[in-house]
């Protein structure tokens, strides 16, 4: 029997993560379809946006959504965050484009193993450390040396913009209650986490696997996140509160927006979470192209306990006797 409605696209026509739009966010507009674009529609007018471009779609207070618009984010592989006021809420993601467990399995097993997660953890630590020997610090001398980063990344933006900075305070509940640049970081980090977030399910890994931070289910995104909060959303939120913002939470999230248009930092999430999870001290490098191929391979199989893997979607009865 034919199925109604307009079929899925192909996983072979739909943009990588890393080829696609970082994000977009909308405000009290209506959210609908029209063919395979997704359109915005408010007083002053409507807007048309590809599908299957879209990383993650942003919907901020005030906005409506369709069933058919749904389908269709889903359907390319899109994330969907449902936002409150200033953005600082994560709410729901859309599915993954990867037909492989491949990457969650080597996660699943990293993680669940003390040194193979040790090792994954000191990877993402040597990181931010390029040139420097880290081979023998413990991880509560990692995590030191990189508190001891972040401070010094926030004094040099401080200096630099004339921003006055105290430390890092702020609420969760309560977004206005701490002081400009404390609101432009939260902003930007939100809006740098549901990046992180969108790539990390586009690519069939698991938000919550985490193996710096663990116990939450964004762990993993907060691990992947950190390794570029110096370099992307630390000097942007500095830059809006110098620049005398009258609307923080907005023209945080259009800085955001601007460092990251290019699409590098979507490649670049997509190559170290991939390096992270499938790189071993034995291994040699990863072969990219190899692993996209994998991805979009819709096959699934049988485990084994004997360690291998047999073909599904077949009656194996008689293969063996009872």
């Amino acid at each position: 029997m034919k199925i109604p409605g307009v079929p899925p696209a192909e996983l072979s026509e739909l943009n990588r993560v890393q080829d696609r739009i970082s994000f977009v966010y909308l405000e009290r507009c209506v959210i609908h379809r029209d063919s395979n674009a997704i359109t915005a529609t408010d007083e002053k007018g409507v807007v048309h946006m590809p599908a299957a471009t879209l990383s993650v779609l942003m919907l901020g207070p005030g906005t409506s959504i369709t069933q058919q618009a749904m389908m269709l984010i889903a359907d390319n592989g899109a994330t969907v965050v449902w936002v409150g006021e200033h953005g600082v809420r994560y709410y729901a993601h859309g599915r993954t484009l990867a037909r492989s467990s491949r990457l969650l399995v080597a996660q699943a097993t990293a993680v669940s193993h003390r040194d193979r997660r040790l090792q994954v953890a000191r990877a993402m630590y040597r990181m931010r450390f390029p040139g420097e020997d880290t081979s023998r610090l413990t991880m509560q001398q990692l995590r030191g040396k990189e508190g001891a980063r972040v401070r010094r990344c926030y004094r040099e933006h401080a200096l630099r913009t004339g921003v006055a900075w105290n430390n890092r305070e702020y609420d969760p509940d309560d977004f206005t209650g701490s002081d400009p640049v404390n609101q432009a970081l939260s902003a930007a980090h939100a809006c740098l986490y549901g990046v992180v977030h969108a790539v990390i399910v586009a690519i069939g890994a698991s938000p919550g696997l985490g193996f710096v931070h663990t116990g939450h289910e964004r762990s993993f995104v907060y691990d992947i996140a950190d390794l570029y909060k110096a370099e992307i959303t630390i000097p942007v939120a500095f830059d809006v509160v110098a620049g005398e913002s009258t609307d923080i939470s907005a023209d945080t999230r259009r800085a955001v927006r601007n460092r990251v248009h290019d699409g590098a930092l979507l490649n670049r999430c997509v190559q170290d979470i991939r390096n992270l999870l499938l790189t071993d001290s034995t291994a040699g490098p990863i072969d990219h192209e190899l692993l996209d191929e994998d991805a979009g391979t819709d096959v699934v199989r049988l485990w084994d306990d004997e360690g291998y893997e047999l073909a599904g979607s077949r009656n194996h009865s008689a293969d063996v006797d009872f």
